[in-house]
């Protein structure tokens, strides 16, 4: 059988995959898994053992339906469930089992605070694969780190060498990022190193950030890709993130996470999924504009982002 899986973006909705992909691979042995995302989140998969084959696109999905249509599939397993997902099945006129994103449950919740949810995102990934008999086996994320991409101890700086907590200060949307004066509040309390992980956008806080200490703090924003960020959080003693794709790679590769929540929601299912380590989230539960959406907002529909210009960074300090 071969089977291609649709998940277009974020790095981690990507990483959520990743059960889902090991348990049909294991259990459906000889099934031969291909995986279709966008270019930018490639890396994301390369390395991953149980993907026979990556398909990708930039721009649009005609760049790959040629390819596509070649390859043959038996079956389509949507776990993007939006509209270019259903032009590619479509057209490729393929069986398609898809997961069900609970729409109206979580419009219910983000709208209006009635939480009908009960389960997480990866629970409702598998259920587009229960028509074959495939079953969750309990062993969490997968992240697979490139050799090549491994950072090596003795390129971190050196006072960082004894160890070090991982924060993250990217986010993809203002709702979700910690603000500045919460991450000094963080750094005067950590009695640690710090490594400051993020993308080029957030090069020009983290050397804001920095330069509050040279010797504490690290600015790797925009100095690492995805895979080498992956691997700097491997190497960490914790991490510490909002609610972001570094976190489920950090889920992934068992670590101790704090993570820090502001527009988004635990109720909605996107809780860092581990198999052993712990986990804590740090939210302010007494707002009743929570969530104002499920992947968070570019600005505060409400102006005042209490959700974490309220929060206390002495609940971070008191964990670690």
């Amino acid at each position: 059988m071969k089977i291609l899986f649709i998940r277009f973006s974020s790095i981690g909705d990507i990483v959520l995959t990743s059960p889902v992909i090991r348990c049909v691979k294991n259990q459906l042995p000889d099934a031969e898994i291909h995986f279709l995302t966008k270019d930018v989140f490639k890396e994301i998969l390369v390395a991953n053992p149980y993907v026979s084959k990556l398909h990708t696109i930039r721009d649009s999905v005609a760049e790959v339906i040629s390819d596509l249509q070649a390859e043959q599939f038996d079956l389509i397993i949507d776990l993007h469930n939006n509209i270019r997902s259903h032009q590619i099945t479509s057209i490729l006129k393929v069986k398609t089992h898809r997961y069900n994103k609970q729409r109206i449950k979580t419009f219910l919740l983000t709208s209006f605070n009635w939480n009908l949810l009960n389960n997480h995102v990866v629970d409702r990934y598998f259920s587009a694969v229960q028509p074959l008999e495939v079953i969750n086996d309990g062993k969490g994320l997968d992240y697979f780190i490139p050799e090549e991409e491994e950072v090596a101890v003795q390129n971190l700086p050196f006072t960082h060498l004894a160890g070090y907590a991982a924060l993250v200060i990217g986010a993809k949307h203002f709702t979700k990022q910690i603000p500045k004066d919460k991450l000094v509040e963080l750094f005067e309390g950590i009695n640690m190193p710090i490594m400051l992980i993020g993308g080029v956008e957030d090069a020009y806080l983290g050397t804001q950030l920095e330069a509050l200490d040279k010797f504490k703090i690290y600015n790797g924003c925009g100095k690492f890709s995805i895979n080498q960020s992956a691997s700097i959080i491997k190497k960490a003693k914790v991490v510490i993130t909002p609610d972001t794709g570094m976190m489920h790679i950090a889920a992934a590769l068992n670590k101790r996470i704090i993570s820090i929540w502001g527009g988004t929601d635990k109720r909605l299912g996107y809780t860092p999924y581990h198999s052993s380590a712990s986990s804590v989230i740090i939210e302010n539960s007494s707002l009743t504009c929570r969530p104002c959406h499920r992947y968070g907002r570019d600005k505060c529909p409400k102006g005042h982002f209490k959700c974490m210009n309220d929060l206390s960074m002495q609940k971070v300090l008191d964990i670690l």
